[in-house]
């Protein structure tokens, strides 16, 4: 695979693949907040219109109404993984910014050349991008930049993103920014700088309980 198509996917694998580690909980200090990045609210309202961008795109980019179904059952998660990605892009940008790496928008547009000549277009690379990580067309530049930091950082510490180096930079980065996640979203793994899901043993309890009243 192209380097810099793989650099591109690698931290779209790294979401699906993080180990569930739970450390913080988040908590109600925050209403209307559905995370806090070093002390700067992701409000609900913010994540539910990044999420919208996304199922706007699905619409249009499929007509179909039973391939629309199949693609909005493959992103079920959509919510979480957007809003992972937003306080992602925040940790990564810290741990950038402490390491002195920068992104110029040069960079940026020519990353996105050469991905769109691979996809045989602007609009096979938005596609693409949109099936595949939920990315709306109109966030793609701000993904792009994403990747393009996590492959300089990567390279500031002299190794790649698969390496501990990369994640320990980025676990640091969150520890900084005291990430905390509304407890409806899961928790933020320090560790691997991830979200994950919450336990609600409740859930099950409730569902058993409720079966043996109309048994």
């Amino acid at each position: 695979m192209h380097r810099r198509r793989r650099t591109a996917l690698v931290l779209s694998a790294a979401l699906a693949a993080a180990a569930p580690l739970l450390t913080a909980c988040g908590n109600d200090a925050h209403p209307g907040a559905a995370a806090v990045v070093g002390g700067q609210r992701i409000t609900v309202s913010q994540l539910e219109n990044r999420v919208t961008e996304v199922r706007d795109a699905q619409r249009a980019a499929v007509t179909d109404e039973t391939q629309y179904k199949q693609a909005i059952a493959k992103t079920g998660t959509l919510t979480r993984d957007v809003l992972h990605g937003m306080v992602l892009d925040r940790v990564l940008h810290r741990a950038a910014a402490d390491a002195g790496v920068t992104v110029t928008r040069k960079e940026v547009q020519e990353l996105r050349s050469g991905l769109e000549e691979q996809a045989g277009g602007a609009k096979g690379l938005e596609t693409a991008w949109l099936q595949q990580y939920g990315i709306a067309p109109e966030r793609l530049d701000e993904n792009l930049r994403l990747q393009l930091e996590a492959q300089k950082l990567a390279g500031k510490l002299g190794t790649d993103t698969s390496d501990p180096a990369f994640w320990n930079a980025l676990s640091k980065a969150s520890k900084q920014l005291h990430v905390d996640l509304n407890p409806r979203y899961g928790t933020w793994d320090v560790t691997k700088s991830t979200r994950v899901d919450a336990k609600t043993p409740w859930v099950r309890e409730v569902t058993t309980a409720g079966s043996k009243q109309s048994a």
